[in-house]
């Protein structure tokens, strides 16, 4: 059976030098916690660590942060849904907003249920994700200032994410003065200048973060050890927090080349064969995953000596050539996964989720 180990004391080596690089920059940050999707066994050893704060994308995954821990601050990173709106401002202590007439209906159910509901404008800063627009944000703080049962905490911007636009002392700047205009225009005290997530951490060792960014947003870097900023590991950080294996359910050697008329796979696609490997065999594994839990250009063989050579909805295909390290069924492959392979993992209810080194 395939299954993911998270590994406490490595997130919990990487979560303490995180959180002393930002102390020793002034800077407050928030766990994003949404690679998790919810996992109550993972959370409740995440929530033993010293955490304030943490966000999450799924309204269900702040209800079991709560159900956890109660009196951790929890923040909603989108924009909420109309609908979701009840169980938002139930869940959801502070959450991200960029449309007047969804924080006006925040505003009244946040008096139904006898709240002050925080929020955080998002500003555009050249993603074209979430974001108000530079020339109508000043207008857009006077409409939301004017709101009862509404607190404006802070001003942020998403960076990298859908385009893959890098933060820059620039951009930054720009947010940093978004928020001193506001102040000095309305006379209100923002809070937070959330421009940061795991890309602007780099910007910290290069002294190139401006002093007005004060709050951060971070997941991957945590939970992967990785420097989004360079695509590559953060030197004192662990990398292998999560480690997933797969077993093995059939090892037979077979011909290189199918055989028959080819049409497309589940996915659609086409594929071409060199007539020179008729003939070839090759021994192939077949590992008791598929596309329904993960997209296999996320995952990593450990073993070099080993390739993917296709993947069905259930099942995927492992390349073992000579089978020189004598695997046999039974055995475990293992593999390294990126962010997006982890969370796809992570988001499968067929995959066992265990820990390792816990409490």
């Amino acid at each position: 059976m395939a299954y993911i180990t998270l590994d406490i004391k490595k997130l919990k080596s990487n979560f303490e030098y995180l959180n002393t690089l930002f102390k020793k920059n002034g800077i407050e940050w928030s766990v994003v916690s949404k690679i998790l999707s919810g996992n109550k066994i993972y959370l409740t050893e995440l929530l033993k660590f010293d955490i304030n704060q943490i966000c999450d994308s799924r309204v269900s995954n702040l209800k079991m942060i709560k159900s956890i821990n109660s009196k951790i601050e929890t923040i909603y990173i989108k924009p909420p849904a109309k609908r979701a709106i009840p169980t938002v401002v139930k869940y959801a202590d502070v959450s991200m907003n960029t449309e007047i007439e969804t924080i006006k209906l925040l505003a009244e159910e946040a008096k139904k249920q006898n709240k002050i509901h925080k929020i955080i404008i998002m500003i555009e800063l050249g993603e074209l994700r979430e974001g108000v627009m530079g020339d109508d944000f000043m207008g857009f703080y006077e409409s939301v200032f004017k709101l009862k049962n509404i607190q404006v905490v802070g001003i942020g911007t998403n960076l990298t994410c859908l385009y893959g636009v890098l933060p820059n002392h620039d951009k930054l700047i720009q947010l940093s003065l978004y928020e001193q205009l506001i102040e000095a225009r309305f006379n209100r005290q923002i809070k937070y200048v959330s421009g940061g997530s795991s890309v602007t951490i780099p910007l910290i060792f290069q002294n190139l973060l401006p002093r007005g960014i004060n709050h951060f947003r971070v997941g991957e870097t945590l939970f992967l050890g990785t420097d989004v900023y360079n695509n590559r590991a953060v030197k004192k950080m662990n990398s292998d927090v999560f480690k997933f294996y797969s077993e093995i359910i059939e090892l037979t050697e077979k011909p290189i080349v199918p055989e028959g008329d080819l049409g497309t796979n589940v996915e659609g696609e086409d594929f071409e064969f060199d007539p020179e490997n008729i003939g070839e065999t090759s021994n192939r594994a077949i590992i008791d995953i598929g596309l329904l839990d993960v997209d296999i250009n996320h995952l990593k063989l450990v073993d070099k000596t080993l390739k993917i050579a296709g993947a069905s909805s259930d099942m995927i295909v492992i390349d073992l050539d000579k089978n020189k390290k004598k695997y046999k069924v039974g055995d475990l492959i293992e593999f390294k996964l990126d962010y997006m392979g982890t969370l796809r993992i992570l988001n499968s209810k067929y995959i066992e989720k265990k820990i390792k080194n816990g409490s």
